[in-house]
C-alpha cells in the first residue's frame, strides 16, 4: 500500500503481560515503516519493557490509573495535559492497540491525520478512528497477541511472527551474574510463588515441596523470587523451603528480567513473571486452573502447563515430573 507515515504513535496502556504480548505488533509496525519515527505511549508498569526491546525511538510514559480510575475532573485534566504534549509532537498516524475511551480521545486530540483503533465493543470510541478499512471487531476467543495483530491488518500486516525474544541489558546481567557468582557451576531453578489474584496462587507448601525434592540434586540451585507484593512471604518461605534455597527480592524489573534469563526453568503461577521469562527465552512450568483462559499466555514453545479442575488440586508430583523433564533437555 502507498500509505507512508513519517511520525507514528502506538498506544498500549496494558499491564506488563499485555505489553510483552504486544511486542510482536510493535515490531511489525517497525518493520512495515522502517523510515518512520516510532513513539510508544505506555503505562508505567510496562515502560521499561519497551525500553529494552529497542523497538521504539521514543516513549511517552503515562499512569493509566490516574486517567481511568482517579477523580474524573483530575482525569480529564490529565488527558488534556497529555494531549497537549502529544499534539506538540505532530504525529501523522496513531495506532491504539489497547483502545479505551481515554486513549481514543488522546489519539483524536493528537491532531494526527490518520487514526487506527482497536474496536473493543463498548470500551472504544470507534467513531473517533478514521482509518479505512477498519480492523475486525475484537474477538475475545483470540489470543491477545492475535488481537493486537488483527488491528494492523488494514496496513497489510499479516502472517508475521507472534513472539520475539529480547536480550536483557548488559549492566543488569552483570549484577545478576555477581549475585549468583557462587553458584555459577549449577543450573538455576527459579520459583515465583506470588500472583496478583489469589485464585491463581498454587499453595506455598506445594512450591516448597517441589523445591525440597529438587534440592536433593546437588547440580541444581533453587531460587525463590519475591516481588513487592510477596515480600511479606519471606518468613514463611524461609521456614518451608530448603535451607539451600536463595531468596531474592528488591530487584528492579529489568534486573528481574536478567535473572530470569539465567534460569534453566521457572516454576510459576500465572502472573507477569511468566511473560518476562518467555520474553528472554526461559523455560516455564506454569500451574493454572483448567477453567482459566489461555488467551493471555506467553506464545513460546518453552512452556509446559500443569493444570487440574482447580489450582489447589494440582499435584506436586506432576509439577516435579514436568520440571525434571525440562531439566534433562
Amino acid at each position: 500500500m502507498s500509505f507512508t507515515p513519517r511520525n507514528i504513535l502506538i498506544i498500549n496502556f496494558g499491564q506488563i503481560g499485555d505489553v510483552v504480548l504486544g511486542l510482536a505488533a510493535l515490531k511489525a509496525v517497525r518493520e512495515k515503516f522502517p523510515d518512520a519515527k516510532l513513539t510508544a505511549m505506555i503505562g508505567k508498569s510496562g515502560a521499561e519493557i519497551i525500553e529494552i526491546s529497542g523497538l521504539a525511538d521514543e516513549q511517552i510514559t503515562v499512569d493509566p490509573v490516574k486517567l481511568h480510575d482517579g477523580n474524573k475532573i483530575k482525569s480529564i485534566r490529565e488527558v488534556f495535559s497529555i494531549a497537549k504534549d502529544v499534539r506538540h509532537r505532530r504525529f501523522d498516524f496513531v495506532i491504539d492497540l489497547h483502545s479505551l475511551y481515554e486513549t481514543n480521545l488522546l489519539g483524536f486530540f493528537s491532531g494526527a491525520e490518520h487514526r487506527l483503533y482497536a474496536n473493543r465493543e463498548n470500551r472504544s470510541l470507534d467513531f473517533l478512528a478514521n482509518f479505512e478499512p477498519k480492523p475486525p471487531r475484537e474477538d475475545k476467543r483470540l489470543h491477545l497477541t492475535d488481537h493486537y495483530l488483527n488491528v494492523l491488518k488494514p496496513l497489510g500486516i499479516e502472517n508475521v511472527p507472534r513472539s520475539i525474544v529480547i536480550q536483557p541489558r548488559k549492566k543488569d546481567l552483570e549484577k545478576i551474574e555477581n549475585l549468583f557468582d557462587a553458584h555459577q557451576s549449577k543450573r538455576l531453578v527459579g520459583f515465583f510463588p506470588g500472583a496478583g489474584n489469589p485464585s491463581r496462587r498454587w499453595k506455598l507448601e506445594k512450591f516448597a515441596e517441589v523445591a525440597r525434592n529438587l534440592s536433593a540434586d546437588k547440580s541444581l540451585q533453587t531460587i525463590v523470587f519475591l516481588g513487592p507484593e510477596e515480600e511479606n512471604l519471606r518468613g514463611e518461605i524461609e521456614a518451608k523451603f530448603p535451607s539451600e534455597a536463595i531468596i531474592v527480592d528488591k530487584l528492579s524489573l529489568l534486573e528481574f528480567v536478567a535473572a530470569l534469563s539465567k534460569l534453566s526453568v521457572l516454576v510459576s503461577n500465572d502472573t507477569s513473571a511468566i511473560h518476562l521469562g518467555a520474553m528472554v527465552g526461559a523455560w516455564i512450568v506454569l500451574m493454572m486452573d483448567k477453567r482459566a483462559p489461555t488467551t493471555y499466555l506467553p506464545l513460546t514453545e518453552k512452556i509446559r502447563l500443569v493444570n487440574n479442575a482447580a489450582i489447589d488440586e494440582i499435584k506436586t508430583e506432576d509439577v516435579l515430573r514436568t520440571t525434571r523433564e525440562i531439566l534433562v533437555k
